[in-house]
């Protein structure tokens, strides 16, 4: 069961959140003022923590700041700001996802899932196997045939995301979405490029896939190689031009 702390001081809003979230089996605690759910937060440490920014006490961006010198608990900021400098700062803050009210609860719960997902929260912090790929969420770290993998933290992040779901198809908008935190609507290029980086360090082409397979106008599916030899054919997806070599990492 996830623990979400929901930190509001609009008391109908907060009940409503405490009521829904509770409706979809999370266990929810609620603080009406920033320092209180700063003091819940140490205190029971949530799972996830959905932040208003118009606090009575403490601008949310200050708290926000507080949180993350103390905790990496995953944090969903939501509020009615929806200016380009209070998501940047939000951002650049150590907020893991931004929601605009009004929202819908079926779109927030997603938001949940999907930052649990990349963070690594609760089951997802065992390593993952997939075929002879090992990746740790925890550690940060991934391995191919026992040999460690120097990855950039988005190559990781990209390779973490698709073992997650091993066998599905992941589409590139959904990638944008989770791992680049970017709008569905972002360019599929910076996928293909970071895509492109993380074949060669498997070991493999778009021609000759072993573990990232391309999917015609659907996405990427991360799948154990059937054999040492297999080899899919042509490419058929955007990311079979060839990317530059990858830079500083990202």
């Amino acid at each position: 069961m996830t623990h979400v702390l929901v930190i509001e001081d609009d008391s109908a809003i907060r009940s409503s959140l405490v009521r829904s979230l509770s409706e979809r089996g999370h266990a929810v605690s609620s603080a009406a003022n920033g320092l209180a759910g700063l003091q819940q937060a140490l205190d029971q440490t949530p799972d996830v923590v959905l932040l208003d920014l118009g606090l009575p006490d403490l601008d949310g961006h200050s708290l926000l700041t507080m949180l993350r010198a103390v905790r990496d608990t995953p944090v969903i900021v939501v509020t009615a700001r929806d200016d380009d400098p209070s998501v940047v700062a939000a951002l650049d803050n150590g907020a893991d996802d931004y929601v605009v009210k009004p929202f819908g609860m079926d779109q927030l719960q997603a938001r949940i899932r999907a930052v649990l997902r990349r963070t690594g929260s609760g089951d997802a912090d065992r390593v993952i196997t997939v075929g002879a790929l090992a990746v740790d969420p925890a550690a940060r770290t991934a391995s191919l045939d026992g040999a460690p993998l120097e990855l950039t933290r988005r190559e990781f992040d990209l390779l973490l995301h698709l073992a997650r779901r091993p066998d599905e198809v992941v589409t590139k908008r959904e990638i944008l979405g989770e791992v680049w935190n970017l709008p569905y609507s972002g360019s599929e290029r910076t996928v293909d490029v970071h895509l492109s980086w993380l074949r060669r360090k498997l070991g493999e082409t778009a021609a000759h896939p072993r573990y990232l397979h391309s999917v015609r106008g659907v996405g990427l599916r991360l799948s154990a190689p059937q054999d040492t030899g297999t080899a899919d054919g042509p490419a058929t997806g955007e990311d079979a031009t060839t990317a530059p070599e990858p830079g500083p990492a990202r």
